[in-house]
């Protein structure tokens, strides 16, 4: 038995030190595959032991690693894709423990998710097959915000809780680094939108941070300037940490140069005050913020003068613009709005099942490459009717469960229903402006809001 024993430790032994040599030996893109499976092995043990161990591994790496830096898609694979396969993995290894219940909210989700993989089809008739096979990837990365939801509602994840706080850290240091990195301007990650801010001391690149471009970085700290005001108007957590967060998360919004996220901010949380009128902390909490931000754009002014001139130029001028209706408010979106309104009023076939999700940026099928900056206006044209329909009902139901949950005597289904709730008010507003459900890497982290707000 000794001699057994031995002879299985030294072959294993040897087999490591085979795999490590062959390893070292290796080059370029095979190398990373060989080390990234020893360092999976742990990793897919610790997450079977877990149901919710993946989706904190997901959250961390979603909002803190940047995409890696190899020549695939328009931006390089990101490592989050790898944890949420190993998510779908646990969710198969665990199926015993679904518990799958009808209601409007996961019949909306299941017909919207149903109506852009149809989509597929004209995608691929009418874009051809590459066309088609990122409009595909596109779907499937919709897919992970839809899985998370029914992970955590009605799977294996319903019965565990992945811990808020972790996230809020996670979510500050992800919006700590995209202030330093606009200061300090550092080499962009694999794949990063082109846009600038051009001022008298130079060109500067918006604030990503580890995001693919400055929009999702707004989106997102609009998103925990929300639950910061939920939990500061509940008097819930640390007031200190909150917010030092809020700061920064507010600091981060402003360096993003997104008015359509300063907007949803401001409007999520008028929601949340009114909402929650009744409640002793409102108007101290309405002052803390007014309070927290006239200290942050004097610091703004005093450090960032030309920065922050800029910015309140850009502010004030688009709402002097809005009220005027004149068109310069919108930054050219007017003009493809236009074009695409021409394209379905040539082509009004084409408002029956649309032209396949995710082609228009692509795809020169309505006559050049076009970015929406609508949702609305793009779900109709890539997936007709149909698809404009399911996004309506989309939102108008999670803002119905936010409501109820908000409105639940269970405190934490109020808290996370009162925080959906507000936001998604003004995230359905946004829509006007930007393709928001593309945003693929923070998506998963509003469902999963979603889904502690609804679960049983």
């Amino acid at each position: 038995m000794e001699r057994t024993a031995d002879f299985r430790q030294y072959a294993a032994g040897a087999l490591v030190t085979g795999y490590a040599v062959a390893a070292s030996l290796a080059r370029g893109s095979i190398r990373w595959a060989m080390a990234a499976v020893v360092v999976a092995i742990p990793v897919c043990q610790w997450a079977a032991q877990s149901a919710n161990a993946w989706l904190s591994l997901f959250f961390a790496v979603a909002l803190l690693a940047p995409p890696l830096p190899v020549a695939f898609g328009n931006s390089g694979p990101h490592p989050a894709l790898a944890v949420a396969a190993l998510g779908a993995a646990v969710g198969i290894l665990r199926i015993a423990e679904w518990r799958f219940r009808r209601d409007a909210l996961s019949g909306t989700l299941v017909f919207f998710f149903t109506i852009l993989t149809i989509s597929l089809a004209p995608a691929a008739i009418f874009s051809g097959p590459e066309i088609a096979a990122q409009s595909l990837a596109r779907v499937a990365l919709a897919g992970i915000s839809f899985y998370v939801f029914f992970y955590c509602s009605a799977g294996p994840g319903r019965d565990g809780a992945v811990s808020l706080t972790a996230i809020h850290w996670f979510a500050i240091a992800s919006a700590a680094f995209a202030c330093v990195d606009f200061f300090y301007q550092f080499p962009a990650p694999a794949g990063f939108g082109p846009q600038f801010i051009w001022l008298e001391s130079g060109i500067y690149r918006r604030a990503q941070g580890l995001f693919y471009e400055a929009s999702t970085l707004g989106n997102f700290c609009a998103f925990f300037l929300v639950m910061t005001a939920v939990a500061l108007v509940r008097g819930i957590g640390n007031c200190i940490a909150l917010l030092a967060g809020g700061a920064i998360f507010t600091t981060a919004l402003i360096f993003s140069y997104s008015r359509s996220s300063v907007a949803n901010a401001a409007l999520a949380i008028a929601v949340l005050l009114y909402l929650e009128r009744r409640r002793p902390l409102v108007r101290r909490v309405a002052v803390i913020c007014a309070a927290t931000l006239a200290a942050l754009m004097i610091a703004l002014f005093r450090y960032f003068p030309a920065y922050a001139q800029t910015f309140w130029d850009r502010m004030t001028a688009t709402f002097v613009s809005a009220a005027a209706l004149n068109e310069s408010a919108l930054s050219g979106r007017a003009e493809s709005w236009r074009v695409l309104g021409n394209f379905l009023l040539d082509h009004p076939w084409h408002a029956l099942l649309g032209v396949g999700y995710k082609t228009l940026p692509y795809s020169g099928f309505t006559g050049h490459p076009i970015v929406a900056d609508n949702m609305y206006l793009s779900m109709l044209v890539e997936t007709g009717i149909f698809g404009l329909a399911a996004l309506v009902a989309l939102n108008v139901a999670i803002i119905r469960a936010g409501y109820r949950a908000a409105r639940s005597p269970d405190p934490e289904k109020s808290f996370y229903g009162a925080w959906i709730f507000c936001f998604w008010i003004a995230e359905a507003v946004q829509m006007l402006s930007a393709d928001l459900l593309t945003f693929w890497r923070v998506l998963p982290l509003y469902f999963w809001v979603l889904a502690m707000a609804v679960r049983r």
